[in-house]
């Protein structure tokens, strides 16, 4: 197994598949944006000969904050620990230490983020958000 932060055709034909049919947080994106997304971020994946096991992505200035997202492992490979290994990849990455905050959003694995030092948000009263719950089925941005 090893991690790359580069994925083959394959490897984002599976990222894609998994985010737009599968997940809760990213269905019905479009292949225009999830690339946009991608490119525009630090991926980590877990690959065996090839095969994608795991993901995650971080969007972040590498100075200050940065955010994690879409973090999956595919069904067959789950319990085996490789969540657990894409997370640590994530926080030890070289480019993502010494950030003053390192934010992520999750529905059910608090007790997985929680060994890597993530915590629900001291102040959360000073957290806010624009959410448009539409935006996966529109395309990207363009300048």
């Amino acid at each position: 197994m090893k991690l790359t932060n580069q994925l083959s055709k394959q490897q984002f034909n599976d990222v894609y598949l998994f985010l737009s049919k599968r997940s809760y947080w990213s269905k019905g994106i479009n292949q225009d944006k999830l690339r946009t997304a991608l490119d525009n971020s630090l991926c980590f994946a877990l690959v065996e000969g090839g095969q994608l096991i795991a993901f995650a992505r971080v969007v972040s200035d590498f100075a200050t904050f940065a955010n994690l997202l879409d973090v999956f492992v595919l069904e067959p490979f789950r319990g085996k620990g490789f969540g657990k290994k894409l997370i640590d990849a994530v926080v030890t990455h070289p480019k993502l230490q010494g950030l003053r905050r390192f934010t992520l959003a999750t529905h059910d694995a608090h007790d997985l983020y929680r060994q890597f030092g993530f915590e629900c948000p001291t102040q959360p009263e000073f957290m806010m958000e624009r959410y448009d719950k539409e935006a996966n089925k529109r395309g990207t941005n363009t300048v």
